[in-house]
This record gives structure tokens, C-alpha cells and sequence, in this order.
């Protein structure tokens, strides 16, 4: 194909202000809308789209050293939606307003695995899956962790049946190249923390690095 070749420097997404001519929610929810819009794209013409207007999540790979190896905390739970147990990462929607995103991983990681960490680091940035929704995910590296010793959270529904393992870091890079994980925040989140590795961690931003996209426009 006759394409122009790029670097480094050429790859970063741009924010578009398209024109909306109508907009309706479909349906109002706790955690997402469902939208329908129609847009102008000049010359490309109009195009409707129906899509979740969500409140963005965050993510955390939690790091320790266990007999010289890096191990990463998992999580088992069930997913209604896929009809799947699936093996993710301590994680949590945005759900409480004005709170900072590392505070929310944190409270999260605490829930989910009663576990706490002095080191925070941010790992990738990522659209759930942009054709379908507005989410957006923010991935932490935590490391220097240790137990809650102050009480564990009580959790309900689906995070009553959580349940959690250490598991090697190279083991879950080859799970997920295996096609034994299949949930989107683990799978970009191990990557992420497996490739950051061999780069000797040089790839890691601060935790409270900008947001931009965050939160996207109502």
C-alpha cells in the first residue's frame, strides 16, 4: 500500500469538536447513559450513533517481589454480560464525584484485595472500546504493598464471590499472549506492566499525570 511512512512523533490521538446536530439520551443509568447522536461530518456527511455515555474507570496492576520474582495481584469474578469468571485486575468505576483517580484505585485495591500501597505509579491510558463507548480507563502501577489491617470492606452482588491470587508477572504475560485472559484492563494492564518492565520502568508517568480526556464531554 502507498502510505506515508511515521514516527514516534505522529502517533498521538487528536480531540475533534464535531458538530452534534441532535442528541437524546435512550436510557438514564447509574454508571452509564445510553445516547443517540447525530453528527455532522462535513463532507463526509451526517451519521447517527448510539452509544454509552460512561463514567470511566480505573485500574491497578499491584506489584510485589515474592522469592526474587515479580508477582501482580489477580482477581476471579463473574461477569454476567460474558457469562465468564474471568481473571482481571483490583478495579472500579469513577463513581464518586471530585474524588482524584489514584485515590480512587487505591480505595478500589483496598476493597477488592485488602491491600494498601506507598508507591504509586501510572502505567497506560485507554478507551474501553471506542466505537460502543465513552469509557475511559486509567491503569496505576502500586508497589510497596501491604496487608489493611483495618478492617475488611463487605462487599455484595458479584464482589461477594471475589477471590484473589499472586500470580508471576511473566506467568500473566503468557496468559494473556495465550488467549486465557480475555478482560480488557488485564490484558492491556499486564502488557503495559511486562513491557514497562523490560524498559527498566523508564515508560512510567507520575500518578497524578493530566488527564485530558477525563472526564469526556457530557
Amino acid at each position: 500500500m502507498d502510505l506515508p511512512l511515521g514516527t514516534l512523533a505522529d502517533l498521538r490521538d487528536e480531540e475533534v469538536e464535531p458538530t452534534v446536530v441532535s442528541s437524546e439520551t435512550l436510557f438514564e443509568g447509574k454508571i452509564f447513559d445510553l445516547r443517540r447522536d447525530t453528527v455532522d461530518l462535513g463532507d463526509h456527511g451526517r451519521v447517527t450513533r448510539e452509544y454509552l455515555h460512561h463514567t470511566g474507570a480505573v485500574i491497578v496492576v499491584a506489584l510485589r517481589e515474592i522469592d526474587g520474582v515479580d508477582h501482580l495481584v489477580m482477581i476471579r469474578q463473574y461477569r454476567h454480560p460474558v457469562r465468564r469468571s474471568e481473571w482481571e485486575l483490583p478495579a472500579g468505576v469513577r463513581d464518586v464525584s471530585d474524588e482524584p483517580p489514584m485515590v480512587t484505585a487505591a480505595r478500589e485495591l483496598a476493597e477488592e484485595v485488602e491491600l494498601r500501597a506507598e508507591r504509586w505509579d501510572l502505567l497506560v491510558d485507554l478507551f474501553a472500546s471506542p466505537g460502543s463507548t465513552s469509557e475511559v480507563m486509567r491503569i496505576f502501577l502500586a508497589r510497596d504493598v501491604s496487608e489493611v489491617t483495618d478492617g475488611a470492606f463487605e462487599r455484595s452482588g458479584e464482589e461477594a464471590g471475589i477471590t484473589g491470587m499472586w500470580v508471576p508477572l511473566d506467568d500473566a504475560y503468557a496468559a494473556v499472549l495465550g488467549g486465557r485472559i480475555h478482560n480488557p484492563g488485564a490484558v492491556v494492564g499486564v502488557l503495559a506492566a511486562w513491557g514497562s518492565r523490560q524498559q527498566g520502568w523508564s515508560s512510567l508517568r507520575p500518578a497524578d499525570a493530566p488527564w485530558p480526556w477525563y472526564p469526556l464531554t457530557a
